[in-house]
This record gives structure tokens, sequence and C-alpha cells, in this order.
């Protein structure tokens, strides 16, 4: 594009030139170009723009190819994250099997540390926990109604959780299982 672009300078400064020279020159009937140099200037035109064609195709070409690069990329390591956040969490829960005599005061201490190291690696990596309270309104978007019991609350609302739900940033990765209030 900017050999292209030095190109119509240089033509420009050429054409500038030739008529300064032309303007000094003494008035003489303008000539007639032949059709030989109409169409010797209509092919320059020509191979010029297949030119600019060519490598305006080659460019879409390249970008088109590294953007599907970058794709492939960010699909194939697009956990990376999460995962080396979990690798904490491993090795904790791997020290813990190697203890032979471990009392169950460490046992659960040890248990309640890596559950710290996982709830961290959620945070981090925007995991967040659906967990709706007793008497909140059902949200068919986050909760899935397991069963519907007999309660002293508004219908269709939340009795108790049976499992959590999760979601990854604003999308639904599970729902939260729950049992929710029958109509009065």
């Amino acid at each position: 594009m900017q050999d292209m672009e030095k190109q119509e300078a240089q033509n420009e400064q050429a054409a500038a030139a030739a008529a300064e020279a032309a303007a000094d020159a003494p008035q003489a009937a303008p000539a007639e170009p032949t059709l030989e140099d109409k169409l010797a200037a209509a092919e320059a035109k020509a191979a010029e723009m297949q030119d600019a064609f060519l490598r305006a195709r080659a460019e879409g070409e390249n970008i088109r190819r590294r953007a599907q690069d970058d794709i492939a990329k960010a699909h194939k390591f697009a956990i990376e994250g999460f995962a080396e956040s979990l690798l904490s969490v491993k090795d904790s829960l791997e020290m813990a099997l190697k203890i032979e005599n471990a009392s169950l005061e460490s046992l659960k201490e040890g248990v309640d540390m890596t559950l710290k190291q996982l709830s961290s690696a959620f945070e981090k990596n925007k995991l967040q926990e659906v967990s709706p309270q007793t008497g909140e309104k059902l949200d068919p978007m986050k909760h899935q109604a397991v069963s519907a019991v007999p309660a002293e609350q508004d219908a269709n609302t939340v009795v108790a959780v049976l499992q959590k739900g999760y979601m990854i940033s604003d999308r639904l990765l599970r729902p939260a299982l729950v049992t929710v209030a029958q109509g009065k």
C-alpha cells in the first residue's frame, strides 16, 4: 500500500513538473494524444489497479488467517488460568493423603484450608455460587425446583436448597436445586 502511495506521489510530482515545463514553453498547439498513447496509459493504469487489488486481497487473507489462529489458540487455552489456580488445591489434597497418623482436627483444618483455596480459585475465575435464601422467589433462570412442599411461605418461594448452583460471569453453569412452597 505504501509503495502505491509513493508511486502516486511521484506521478503527481512528474505531472506537476511537466505542467510547469509546458507553461514555460512557447505556446504551441496542444498535440492530441495518439490512440497508442491512450492505450499505453490505460494499460499502465489497469496494471496499477490489478497490483493494488492483489495486494489488498493478500492482506485480507493474512488478516483472516491470523484471526483464525487467534481464535484457535483462545479455544485451546481458555481453561489455562482456571487449571492453573486448581493446581494448588490438588497439591493440598495429595499432601493430606500422605499424612499417616493425622488427627481428626488436623484433617478438618486441612480440608478447610483446601476449601478456601478452591473458593479463591473460583472467585479468581469468576465462578460464582447460586445459593438462594429461604423465602426468596424462585428464579427459573438460576434455580430448578425439584419438588413443591406445603409451607407457611408464599407460593413459589424457596423452602430449602438441595444443591448449590454455579454461574461463570453472567452465564449459568448449573442451576441451584431447590424445593419450593406449594400454593395455599
